[in-house]
């Protein structure tokens, strides 16, 4: 997943940003609301951690940009306030104004990850992390992809590929999509990047009766052979 990571505290922002690394995810860092608003202009994220307070103002208002945007990419995305602010008033007010979830400092990191999980299965409309598509299960937090029965080994970024199929089953997704899902602005991708991971994904799902169809000139989708 790529996730939007909004915080001005410098130690807090590497190690959260190294710990969802470690978990496979792409994380872009601002710490500040200009930073911030040239991130979420030029890209989607699957979830955004706003830090309340900010060097240039308050992010509630980010927090409403967001919701308030015309792009449903971009309205719809998950959004968990992270704050010191911890007064019932406080959360009342994140969370009527569109915070998806609300988490104190300091906290725990397991937490944090279980409550990223969790906005992102409310969002799908899901109670359990794995999703299924023709004769496959994957799960996106665990990255664990099946053929039915039988475990498919996945890397980071064919992880990332899948992730953004099955958040769209059926659908054209473009070129530039799947960029922004496999790459942060620090990677440096060759112009035919997407279509060597698709190669890749593509063939360890030959055994499926689930493949990944070019739309010549447009994307790509998952379908159902």
């Amino acid at each position: 997943m790529r996730f939007l990571l909004v915080e001005d505290n410098v130690e807090l922002g590497n190690a959260i940003t190294e710990r969802l690394g470690l978990e496979g995810h792409i994380v872009d860092w601002a710490t500040t609301l200009g930073e911030a608003n040239t991130f979420i202009t030029s890209t989607q994220y699957q979830v955004a951690l706003i830090d309340m307070t900010l060097p240039d103002g308050d992010g509630k208002t980010l927090l409403q940009t967001l919701r308030r945007s015309g792009e449903p990419a971009q309205s719809e995305t998950p959004i968990i306030i992270l704050t010191a602010r911890s007064t019932v008033s406080d959360r009342v007010d994140s969370l009527d104004s569109g915070a998806d979830d609300y988490l104190v400092k300091p906290f725990e990191f397991e937490e944090l990850l279980a409550r990223c999980r969790a906005v992102i299965r409310r969002k799908q409309g899901r109670v359990q992390n794995a999703a299924q598509f023709g004769d496959l299960s994957f799960d996106a937090q665990t990255a664990s992809l099946w053929i039915g029965d039988v475990p498919i080994s996945l890397r980071n970024r064919e992880r990332r590929l899948m992730e953004a199929f099955f958040d769209a089953p059926g659908r054209t997704l473009s070129k530039q999509h799947l960029h922004d899902r496999l790459f942060s602005f620090d990677d440096d991708a060759s112009d035919n990047a997407i279509e060597v991971y698709v190669a890749r994904l593509r063939k360890k799902l030959g055994q499926s009766d689930v493949t990944i169809e070019t739309q010549r000139g447009v994307g790509y989708r998952l379908v159902t052979r």
